[in-house]
């Protein structure tokens, strides 16, 4: 990887930047009506309902979070608040970066241009980019290209705006599921993994790097 100078470096913003914490935010708001030895499974219906709701037409992301959301409580018997629906929305743009992300960053910014595609709105997305410590060179959102990952137009935005093959692109993301598979099958060669523990590796078919931060990811291509 040491000889590999992508064009761009082009990152999955929340989770794999930013600590995303639906799932914390979970266990909080139902803590009294979901109880401990069920909560991972509630968790992890509403993460699927939210795959879900972003693989149609677009809407805005509220929508998303608040139908995912209600979809989450029918399934389960429990009523559907839609101001908790806002209260995940509100929060988004306070979450920071994980530990290794600003370190990270700045060694990579001063090598590469630096790119992002969130499943984000446009209100939403610069308050969190700003707290991750680096200078981008693009900031696309699901909201400006009127399609949310895993779709494979959202790639096709962004490659396009961008002015560049797949090839020339570094695409690196801690999800399967959202990202890399999709960069996968866009011909995106150059993809690393970042474990951040959210989801497992996928088959070594898909021809990614792994690596468990920025920093390390820094380390793979080589730079101070």
């Amino acid at each position: 990887m040491s000889t590999l100078r992508p064009k761009y470096i082009t990152f999955d913003c929340y989770g794999t930047l930013t600590n995303f914490q639906m799932a914390t935010m979970t266990r909080e708001i139902f803590k009294n009506r979901i109880s401990p030895e069920r909560m991972d499974a509630f968790v992890k219906d509403f993460a699927s309902y939210r795959l879900d709701e972003v693989m149609g037409a677009w809407q805005p992301y509220d929508q998303v979070v608040k139908s995912s959301l209600e979809r989450t409580c029918k399934k389960w018997g429990i009523a559907y608040i839609d101001a908790e629906g806002q209260q995940y929305y509100d929060a988004v743009p306070t979450w920071g970066p994980h530990a290794d992300v600003p370190s990270g960053l700045s060694r990579l910014a001063k090598e590469f241009p630096l790119v992002i595609y969130s499943n984000a709105s446009d209100s939403q997305i610069m308050s969190n980019v700003e707290k991750l410590g680096a200078p981008f060179h693009r900031v696309f959102t699901a909201e400006e290209a009127k399609v949310y990952k895993p779709r494979l137009a959202a790639f096709e935005y962004m490659i396009d705006n961008l002015g560049c093959s797949p090839e020339e692109i570094l695409h690196v993301s801690s999800s399967f599921r959202y990202d890399l598979f999709s960069a996968d099958d866009m011909g995106i060669k150059n993809k690393a993994f970042i474990a951040r523990g959210h989801e497992q590796p996928a088959n070594t078919i898909y021809s990614y790097h792994q690596v468990p931060d920025i920093n390390a990811l820094a380390d793979l291509l080589g730079l101070d």
